[in-house]
């Protein structure tokens, strides 16, 4: 034990933390015995690698007061959950997953510690990253070597305590999570997680798996490319590329830079922002938010010391979490795009002149304009027969009686003549029209009310109008015969105008004189009267002449009334089809357009980009 206290000693003076801790009170215990069994060497790297980094409050810590930054994205992530919701049972799940897993990722990244930053650094084979990390760190933690690859997981090096729930979110094990060596330059990085990452071109599937797993919960990335892979496909088409959007939490480092011989570097350094712009990374040039891009040389150290200042004050102003969420927001918002938003849509609603023209399919389809003209002609036809000459009515009963007894001739009889309730049936080919009629009705007001929706809320309007219309000709066909029959029924006569009994009484005088006329005529013919032509025959044409003249003046008296009366029923039988529409169409259809506008609206917040954390960094 002896030994091992002096060995143990000579390392503490060395600057490295290998020895039981005490933070918050509570003690932070390693085992420094099987540490150096592991490894068989009593070197720096033993010491190392027994440290685990954790904290006694397990990665959680209280979260201070949000920022206007945070309290913007709070919002857009409220509405992201909103939006998700309202659209659960209009779009299919994996259309929703990606916004589900920025979800969680949130949630779970807001619920860890706030104090620091998780930053890994990515590459591909030969680029220098494990050199750099090491650098960084200021000890030999991830191998390096000519052999590849040569990191095969991800190994994590903390500046300070309480980061052990960011690695566990991580999956980094204790044996991988590294502590640096303290120096000068320690302080000033406390907080910064790092992260190793194995080669993002690894031929191992396993080794990519974790680049992709990483990548996708860190709060800022380190790219480091050399002069020989810069330009790399992969690296550009399936990483930079995609995570455009990310330039904030994003550094791109030039390594190997001393082996540009003059000018060379620059030259490099300028083709690979030219790249980065042709992938649509913000570059953080001229005090502007963006992508920082330089180069350095891990292996001498040049530009190294640039880079470490940068990564303390991207870490002091703990922005990183806030950045790296928003970012995900903004790409998830752009996926989400099409399903939300149609360029040039005027509004989610139905237009009065879609409503107008499916209300007037739908009266065409009960016959509201034939049960009007119905209406009308029951009403001349009421007025005739009040106020036409006795002689002409007993004329047109006759003329009924001689009319066929066929069924549609009584058929006719019933509707013209108002003498009873139609009996006959309404032709197979009249229902199938009607009944085409109502559909055509329904798909034109649909498609009306979908136009420059997007695709799967326009299909949703579609099918909500089809599901409302399943039962509407039936309620309409109800309409029409309760509503039309009414109108013609003899029990239901129209209302009469002030003036007709006057008209009653006067063709009733016509036809008194008519009688009295012909009867004092018929006295002077057998002799019970005294011969006198001229008054007889004066009184009989007075009233056959006036009782025509009457009828005549009430025809032409009756068309104001009787067309108001038709316009009347026809409008009543309108409202109803139009009421039975708007209850089983038209209102599903605007509650459909409502939960539209409603995630719309969620989307605008989605989308609204928030407030963008400013940065000095260059």
């Amino acid at each position: 034990m002896t030994a091992l206290t002096d060995r143990t000693d000579d390392r503490w003076d060395d600057g490295f933390i290998a020895r039981s801790r005490r933070a918050g009170g509570v003690d932070v215990d390693f085992d420094l015995d099987r540490a150096l069994d592991d490894d068989g060497d009593e070197g720096d790297e033993a010491l190392v690698r027994a440290v685990s980094g954790a904290g006694s409050d397990g990665g959680k810590a209280p979260s201070p007061p949000l920022s206007p930054e945070g309290q913007a994205l709070r919002t857009r992530l409220e509405a992201l959950r909103q939006l998700v919701g309202l659209s659960r049972t209009r779009l299919d799940g994996k259309t929703l997953a990606e916004a589900g897993r920025v979800l969680d990722e949130a949630a779970a990244r807001r619920g860890l510690s706030p104090q620091h930053t998780v930053v890994a650094i990515a590459g591909a084979t030969g680029s220098g990253k494990s050199t750099l990390f090491n650098s960084l760190a200021g000890v030999q933690i991830s191998e390096t070597g000519l052999r590849r690859p040569t990191t095969a997981a991800p190994i994590a090096c903390s500046w300070s305590d309480g980061a052990a729930g960011l690695l566990d979110r991580l999956e980094i094990p204790g044996r991988l999570r590294r502590r640096p060596r303290e120096t000068s330059e320690t302080g000033a990085l406390r907080g910064m997680v790092l992260v190793d990452l194995p080669d993002l071109d690894s031929a191992v599937g396993a080794h990519r798996d974790h680049v992709d797993r990483v990548l996708a919960l860190v709060d800022a990335v380190v790219w480091v490319v050399d002069p020989e892979k810069y330009a790399d496909a992969v690296l550009h088409e399936r990483y930079l590329r995609p995570l455009a959007g990310h330039a904030e939490v994003t550094f791109v480092v030039l390594n190997q830079v001393d082996r540009l011989p003059g000018e060379s570097a620059d030259l490099v350094l300028d083709d690979l922002r030219r790249l980065l712009d042709d992938d649509g990374i913000a570059l953080g040039e001229h005090d502007e938010p963006g992508a920082t891009v330089l180069g350095l040389s891990a292996l001498t150290g040049e530009g190294v010391g640039e880079l470490r200042d940068l990564l303390a004050q991207f870490t002091q102003e703990k922005g990183a979490a806030i950045r790296r969420i928003s970012a995900d927001v903004d790409r998830a918002a752009v996926r989400l795009r099409p399903l939300y938003v149609a360029d040039g849509h005027p509004g989610p609603e139905i237009g009065e002149a879609a409503r107008a023209e499916f209300e007037d399919r739908l009266a065409e389809a009960v016959g509201a304009y034939a049960a009007g003209l119905a209406a009308e002609r029951a009403w001349r036809r009421n007025a005739g027969k009040a106020c036409g000459t006795p002689w002409l009515r007993l004329w047109r009963w006759y003329e009924g009686r001689r009319a066929p007894r066929t069924l549609a001739g009584l058929a006719a009889l019933a509707a013209i003549g108002g003498r009873g309730p139609a009996t006959a049936q309404t032709p197979v080919e009249e229902e199938v029209t009607a009944r085409q009629r109502v559909e055509q009705a329904v798909r034109a007001v649909a498609d009306a009310a979908a136009d420059g929706l997007p695709d799967a809320w326009a299909q949703a309007v579609r099918e909500t109008a089809v599901r409302g219309a399943e039962q509407l000709p039936e309620s309409l066909d109800e309409i029409a015969v309760t509503l039309g029959s009414a109108v013609t029924a003899p029990s239901a006569k129209p209302p009469r105008p002030a003036w007709w009994p006057a008209a009653v009484l006067t063709q009733a005088a016509m036809t008194l004189l008519q009688i009295y006329g012909g009867l004092w005529l018929v006295g002077q013919i057998v002799g019970v009267l005294e011969p006198r032509l001229m008054p007889p025959v004066l009184l009989m044409v007075a009233g056959i002449i006036g009782g025509p003249l009457v009828e005549w003046t009430c025809s032409i008296a009756a068309r104001g009334p009787a067309r108001r009366y038709g316009q009347d029923a026809e409008r009543r039988l309108r409202q109803a089809a139009a009421g039975c529409g708007r209850a089983r169409v038209l209102e599903p259809v605007a509650a459909e357009l409502l939960r539209y506008r409603e995630v719309r609206e969620q989307y605008a917040t989605v989308a609204a980009g928030g407030t963008k954390l400013s940065t000095t960094r260059q």
